[in-house]
């Protein structure tokens, strides 16, 4: 890109190396690069466009002393603008207060307490440039954010009032009339009426991971507006513990893809544990910043960090180049998700997943104490990633660009299809991939009615095989209404199985793991024939249960081929929609198993 340039232009050797997880420090500080032109824009559309409505703002004061402000700042210490529009949730707000004011709506504050948000950074940058200034900044609950520094406590103001923030060198304080807080001098550090935004370093200066743990920016959040949310002491030493021995497995494992991790993370907006889940996610509008639940144990903070960071990648290439037409069709499966997808996080999670998929594949290369778990691990996402790359890179919607990208990306993760894993292993990674696929077809295609119809007037008319015209796919596109809950029980058995750190008694943790069934426990500590004895029996009590149709699926086949289980993990949406109608027209009616049996004589395993 020629240095005169006015736009920001990803480079093809750039574009072709993230796409093949070749991408360097270098590379990521372009991507950085044009994050910040991109906030500039926005903030300066936003400020336009709210100008034209002046009483937008409220109490606050005129734009024209925030543009002055933000002046000053700029001519003394152009760092501290930089850092304040570096923040990853300015990004997020300036996207989220641009849709407020075009469509002419408050959400859980009134309109002027989020375009009042300008006034918090534009008095934060000032302290960091060490200015004299007094502005009004908006209170909510009580609380004045001074982004990226930290929040002010007033907890006698009004639901939505105003505070006033002002000071010289390093002595600033912010008062609602009442009260007043004075910042520290170490604005990172708690003190009485203020919070600092936490900072978290680990590993060395040649090889370290520095990161905010966000529990203060309103903006921290991925759909609306937060308060703060202050992790208690304890809580934050556990975070910081897990994040420098997931550092520690990154450096060792992959110290590639550890130092491009380092150069892309900035903040950690962290959340409470959830059992047996490792809840993550992140948004294109703040580059560098991702949301992760309190995972149990390092190595899946490893992983999620690898999964964010991919996420943070793609959004940052996805505002240079454009991989695919705009369509929003919640058209495809995916086995990351339990609902279909449009085209766009679909691609998402390929991406995502791939950088996941490397990351267990070198930490079984390691050999390291986690082997067996990162194997199946690795075995288990090559394949789910594999497969979902190969329908997209069929899929008409993308373009030369994302053609190119998806290229890149088989390039590497096809070889990846071919490296030995244990027998065992890889039969637990096939059996869930069945598992999962099946149970979203069961909840989310339609079988044609024509062909149901069919099915069930042969059956009732004794037929020994069900009519050919069954061989002929009829599936109408997916709904993304499901048809029925689904619950992962069993892919959480089998990591548990497996020896996951601090979950070693799977017989004594099963009953916890939501959803989970006796059946379930038989099934994936190899008990296949009472697994199926027990999917029976809750077929009994309900035929349509997704999760019990496809368990005696998998029970099924585990005990050998069966024309019931191909069925059922073949095609269960027909065997569910053909055995409704027999239960509204047959004398007797036969049970799932049975049908299934008679239908699976025409499906190939």
């Amino acid at each position: 890109m020629p240095h005169s340039s006015p736009f920001h232009r990803m480079r093809w050797n750039d574009f072709d190396a993230f796409a093949r997880l070749n991408g360097d420090a270098a590379m990521i500080g372009r991507l950085r690069g044009a994050e910040h032109s991109r906030r500039k824009l926005l903030l300066h559309a936003l400020l336009e466009s709210s100008a034209k409505t002046p009483e937008a703002y409220g109490p606050l004061p005129p734009l024209e002393a925030v543009w002055d402000l933000l002046a000053r700042v700029e001519n003394v210490s152009p760092a501290a603008l930089d850092r304040a529009f570096a923040h990853p949730y300015t990004g997020s707000w300036a996207g989220y207060a641009t849709r407020l004011l075009n469509n002419g709506i408050d959400d859980r504050c009134p309109l002027w307490i989020h375009l009042g948000h300008v006034h918090a950074l534009a008095a934060a940058a000032a302290i960091m440039a060490d200015l004299e200034f007094e502005i009004s900044v908006p209170l909510w609950e009580g609380y004045a954010v001074l982004p990226p520094l930290g929040t002010a406590r007033l907890p006698g103001s009004a639901p939505f009032s105003t505070a006033e923030v002002r000071g010289r060198r390093g002595r600033y304080v912010v008062s609602d009339g009442n009260d007043e807080v004075r910042l520290p001098a170490r604005l990172d550090s708690d003190s009485p009426g203020w919070w600092g935004l936490r900072k978290c370093a680990v590993g060395t200066d040649g090889a370290r991971l520095a990161v905010s743990l966000d529990d203060l920016d309103p903006y921290r959040g991925l759909h609306e507006p937060l308060l703060p949310e202050r992790l208690e002491t304890a809580e934050a030493g556990r975070w910081r513990q897990l994040l420098g021995e997931a550092w520690e497995l990154l450096l060792d494992a992959t110290p590639d893809l550890a130092g491009v991790v380092a150069a892309g993370l900035d903040s950690v907006v962290p959340k409470p544990n959830v059992p047996f889940q490792n809840p993550s996610a992140s948004t294109g509008e703040a580059f560098g910043s991702a949301v992760i639940g309190l995972p149990t144990d390092s190595v899946d903070l490893a992983a999620t960090l690898v999964h964010e960071f991919q996420h943070i990648v793609l959004g940052g290439i996805l505002h240079l180049a454009r991989l695919y037409e705009h369509d929003r069709t919640e058209r495809i499966y995916v086995p990351w998700r339990d609902d279909p997808r449009p085209l766009s996080g679909a691609v998402q999670g390929v991406y995502a997943f791939f950088g996941v998929t490397a990351f267990w594949r070198a930490l079984a290369r390691a050999e390291s104490g986690e082997s067996r778990r990162a194997r199946f691990e690795f075995a288990h996402w090559r394949g789910q990633t594999w497969r979902t790359l190969q329908t997209l890179r069929r899929d008409a919607t993308l373009t030369v660009a994302g053609q190119r990208f998806l290229a890149g990306v088989a390039e590497v993760l096809e070889p990846w299809q071919h490296e030995p894993v244990p027998e065992d292993v890889l039969e637990l990674a096939d059996a869930l991939a069945a598992d999962h696929r099946a149970g979203w077809r069961l909840r989310h295609l339609r079988p044609d009615p024509a062909m149901v119809a069919a099915a069930a007037e042969a059956w009732l008319a004794g037929r020994a095989r069900p009519p050919v015209v069954l061989l002929t796919p009829a599936d109408l596109p997916p709904t993304p209404v499901p048809d029925g809950p689904w619950s992962r029980s069993r892919s959480t058995l089998v990591r548990l199985a497996l020896g996951k750190p601090g979950h070693t008694d799977v017989r004594a943790l099963w009953p916890a793991v939501p959803g989970a069934t006796e059946a379930d426990f038989a099934l994936t500590t190899g008990r296949a024939t009472d697994a199926a004895k027990g999917y029976r029996a809750e077929l009994r009590a309900d035929p349509d249960q997704p999760t019990s149709l496809v368990g005696l699926g998998l029970a099924l086949a585990g005990t050998g081929p069966n024309p019931a289980a191909r069925a059922l993990l073949h095609c269960p949406e027909m065997v569910r929609a053909v055995h409704r109608v027999l239960r509204r027209t047959a004398r007797e009616v036969p049970t799932p198993e049975e049908l299934a049996w008679w239908l699976g004589q025409l499906v190939s395993g």
